[in-house]
């Protein structure tokens, strides 16, 4: 079984059941206007290093053994997680306004989840296919830095997972300039959406559902 938790803005939480945990995008919390995730972490992948998004101290379970992967590119395996990472950009402009950003596909559990990280054009046909279907789907929807709302649709029907965990969007307390949850939303077709009033679920119990969780 795979517990994902979501920490606020782009980071979430992947915990195995022996308690191995995985952590993507670390935020401090503070500089974003919410608390700082209380996760402790065995390895940590970053996206981009970006302030809101590179906070690995905050979550580093211990700082001699925890693996950080920072803007990783390639293939690789620790602990049984495969890690595939692909290089995208933060912007529409090849890189040259936001820098360059990490989709990252970890495999753990017999799961594919695939985070995109601030991804802020629709990648090319190369990635979308090494994305298809993948078990869970964390895609940023508040547009301004990143892909806007009907763009990560798009993105979605083409990727046709089975699962999406809506990311990187404006809720109550949250300092940065994004668009809520809502303007994604209404775009779904096909999907289920279904609202936690929790900040955790377990991946096994869902299938063809957009999944909304409760920042706690």
């Amino acid at each position: 079984m795979l517990t994902v938790t979501w920490h606020g803005h782009a980071c979430i939480s992947l915990r195995r059941d022996d308690g191995y945990t995985i952590v993507i995008d670390p935020h401090d919390g503070y500089s974003i206007g919410i608390k700082r995730p209380e996760v402790k972490a065995d390895l940590v992948l970053v996206t981009h290093d970006h302030f809101d998004h590179n906070a690995v101290d905050v979550v580093a379970r211990d700082k001699t053994q925890t693996r950080i992967l920072k803007s990783f590119r390639g293939e690789v395996v620790i602990d049984d997680v495969k890690i595939t990472g692909l290089p995208t950009y933060h912007d529409k402009q090849k890189g040259r306004r936001r820098g360059e950003n990490t989709v990252y596909i970890v495999e753990v559990s017999n799961k594919r989840i695939a985070h995109l990280g601030d991804l802020g054009e629709k990648p090319g046909g190369d990635i979308i296919s090494r994305l298809k279907g993948v078990d869970l789907l964390a895609i940023p929807v508040g547009g301004t830095f990143t892909i806007e709302p009907g763009e990560a649709w798009s993105i979605v029907e083409e990727v046709r997972p089975v699962n999406i965990l809506p990311i990187h969007y404006w809720f109550t307390g949250v300092s940065l300039p994004l668009k809520p949850i809502d303007e994604f939303l209404k775009h779904v077709k096909g999907y289920s959406i279904v609202r936690l009033d929790s900040n955790s679920f377990t991946l096994e119990n869902y299938s063809n559902s957009i999944i909304q969780l409760k920042y706690v």
